[in-house]
């Protein structure tokens, strides 16, 4: 705990860690947590979120299989896509703002695989109380264990949080610039007798024959965000600081540019015929938003938010194509107008908040609902329901793209239908029974990636050649229950996460497994006088048999394939981490049971899972 004066004639502040507040794009607000605990441990990864639904693949940076998914729009309008390299790019509602008492530091350090390390460090600090920046940066390099799958990423964002004396004028933005690059090889050519058979000479994965070696895809993007009210309060007597009665008027404006490029050093017929050689694909996507919003804020009524926006995008390539399918134009652009609402009350133990936002002008017009209520029952109890319903176009990639490759190439905004999706949530959060949360979704023209390879070509592995977009004509039914408990025996605890998805569908377009588990046994206690904390433990991670989705490196998109199932192999993780004062430090045997269990451990098809490895890292928080 710090202290610091106030003045010469006061008494001493006393400054807490409450008194480090992050703060959410939808202005939740938390403070600094240096503690250490079971869900800090799954969160010390790459993403730095809890990566439950997710399969890595061997090298860090490399895209994630889905084992679960989240189908509900956040947004009205269509994204670039390359979805799988999208994992680690900073979206304007992942960036946090601060307001601290004193400046702050936040250092997260991780090992990789071969030559390379993970460093995300940040810096927050204030002109005044009012005045909060902050300039954080995230890289890492990874050469990984099997030939051409290095991945490094550079994650630029600063941040600006300001509000005046009196509370009247509101600001934050920020500004990021991301560049994620990653070496493709197509996956390992030869999985039968390299990998799964256990062979001694493969034992060194460097040697296992891979596609190719001569192609990597790059995700860049640049972005300038801006967000101000202005209140006007009630009388002169109101609370500037209570929010009960004011009104305010507000403006948000967010700039991005946006490419994804493949590159290969010539054809190969991993993809098909190519039309020129060396490959160079882009895909470009700029974009502007404009939102005007006045917001009435009252004590009894609760606070309501209009707004209409004006939002520009320019999707290009450098050049037209003309195929025996037609002519593929290269661009889309336009000029949306939106109008929204939102809304929020607390009634007693309720809290009721909505939104709804519908285009009134524009191609890609779409709407957006949203509803939510939940009740404190008591201190150790809270429910909650939520539903949703949007109808959108697909991302851009799936409605126009050109390559290089003769098979890459498409034009469908004739053709595809806006997506429909509706999703109704319940969740029970209990200290006593656990948290649980049931979730339906029902889609229409579900849009996906699949392949139409014949027999010989499957049979070569060379389905990639043959990726295109889909649209299936039936509904999408799509349930998901999720359960978490912990169970503690004095210094002893079991965390429990369990998974159940079922999806009805007259075609199989959504695969998922039917069951995800992961359970963490682990030790805690106070060691050396109580000088550092201890946790130490084992995860154990399953899922069932699924067909798993493929990976195609030329779209960084992942498509549907039903020709082959993996899962149904454990994971065993063992971890040793401690808390010394503010740092957390972690030690951790990864998959090291996989020596004993299979090569039978895929997170893609022809894309292994990692092998056992030891990594070690911390994270760290200097106050000042």
């Amino acid at each position: 705990m710090k202290k610091i004066k106030k003045s010469k004639k006061t008494d001493t502040l006393e400054i807490t860690i409450k008194d480090y507040k992050i703060i959410s794009y939808s202005r939740d607000s938390t403070y600094l947590d240096t503690t250490l605990n079971i869900h800090k441990e799954y969160k010390y990864n790459y993403l730095r979120r809890d990566d439950f639904e997710l399969m890595p693949f061997a090298n860090v940076g490399q895209p994630y299989n889905h084992l679960g998914l989240n189908l509900d729009r956040s947004t009205l309008y269509p994204t670039i896509g390359s979805k799988a390299r999208h994992f680690n790019y900073y979206e304007v509602e992942d960036i946090s703002y601060y307001n601290v008492a004193t400046p702050l530091t936040d250092l997260f350090f991780k090992t990789t695989f071969e030559q390379g390390q993970l460093l995300d460090a940040m810096l927050t600090f204030n002109t005044s109380r009012r005045f909060n920046l902050s300039i954080g940066y995230k890289g890492f390099r990874s050469l990984g264990k099997y030939q051409w799958s290095q991945v490094k990423s550079g994650n630029f964002k600063s941040t600006a949080n300001y509000v005046t004396k009196n509370g009247r004028y509101r600001l934050r933005a920020h500004w990021t610039s991301q560049e994620i690059e990653g070496e493709e090889n197509g996956g390992i050519s030869n999985k039968e007798l390299q990998f799964e058979s256990k062979d001694p000479d493969f034992k060194d994965r460097s040697r296992i024959d891979v596609f190719f070696t001569d192609a990597q895809n790059i995700l860049i993007g640049k972005r300038y965000f801006l967000e101000h009210q202005y209140r006007l309060l009630k009388n002169e007597t109101d609370s500037v600081s209570s929010k009960s009665n004011y009104l305010g008027f507000g403006h948000t404006f967010t700039y991005e540019s946006k490419s994804y490029k493949f590159q290969q050093d010539a054809e190969n017929e991993f993809f098909g015929d190519a039309l020129v050689s060396p490959i160079g694909d882009r895909a470009n996507l700029k974009t502007m938003y404009n939102e005007i919003n006045a917001e009435f804020s009252n004590r009894t009524l609760g606070v309501l938010k209009a707004s209409v926006n004006l939002y520009n995008y320019n999707y290009f390539f450098n050049s037209t194509i003309t195929t025996n399918e037609g002519f593929i134009p290269n661009r889309l652009k336009g000029e949306e107008i939106a109008i929204g609402a939102k809304y929020k009350k607390q009634i007693g133990g309720f809290m009721l908040h909505g939104g709804i936002a519908y285009n009134i002008s524009g191609e890609l017009t779409g709407n957006i609902i949203d509803a939510a209520a939940s009740f404190q029952i008591n201190e150790k109890n809270k429910i909650s329901a939520s539903l949703h319903s949007s109808s959108r176009l697909p991302d851009f990639n799936f409605l126009l793209y050109q390559s290089d490759y003769e098979n890459y190439n498409w034009y469908n905004t004739q053709n595809f239908e806006k997506e429909r999706l509706s999703s109704l949530q319940f969740n029970l959060e209990s200290q006593v029974w656990g948290n649980i949360s049931a979730k339906y979704t029902t889609t229409d023209n579900y849009t996906y990636f699949t392949s139409l390879a014949n027999d010989e070509q499957a049979e070569a592995n060379l389905e990639n050649a043959y990726i295109k977009p889909f649209q299936e004509a039936n509904s999408v039914n799509y349930l998901k229950v999720k359960y978490f408990k912990e169970f503690r025996f004095g210094d002893w605890a079991l965390s429990n996460t369990f998974m159940y998805q079922n999806v009805t569908q007259d075609n199989e377009v959504l695969n998922l497994p039917t069951f995800v588990t992961r359970n963490t046994l682990y030790f805690t206690k106070h060691v050396f006088k109580k000088a550092m904390f201890l946790q130490t433990g084992i995860t154990f991670k399953y899922f069932s048999s699924y067909n798993m989705d493929a990976y195609n490196p030329l779209l960084a998109e992942f498509y549907t394939q039903n020709r082959e199932e993996l899962g149904a192999f454990p994971l065993l993780d063992f971890f040793i981490n401690a808390k010394v004062r503010t740092a957390r430090i972690y030690l951790k045997a990864e998959h090291f049971n996989s020596s004993f269990s299979g090569n039978t451990f895929y997170a893609a098809p022809d894309y292994p899972y990692r092998d056992f490895v030891i990594r070690f890292g911390l994270v760290w928080n200097f106050f000042y």
